[in-house]
């Protein structure tokens, strides 16, 4: 299962780790995702979502209907 944000579409990034010695060895940051479940009004139903936490402070400050109409206009199953 893919490290990806489903409110935004966070991915990891991709880069190097520097050590003392100044050798790069390569490493990735992940996003922080969370699977967290949602009552939808507008569905009447509820939904998991694979959210990260800046996704959960998005459903916060929009509301869970807003979030879930523009997944569902990308054309993603919810």
């Amino acid at each position: 299962m893919s490290a990806r944000c489903q409110v935004l579409g966070t991915v990891p990034g991709f880069g190097h780790s520097i050590s003392h010695s100044h050798v790069r060895t390569k490493r990735r940051w992940s996003p922080n995702i969370q699977r967290k479940h949602y009552w939808v009004p507008s569905l009447g139903r509820k939904v998991t979502l694979r959210v990260s936490a800046q996704g959960i402070k998005t459903i916060d400050r929009k509301g869970i209907d807003v979030v879930v109409a523009a997944i569902l206009a990308r054309g993603e199953r919810v």
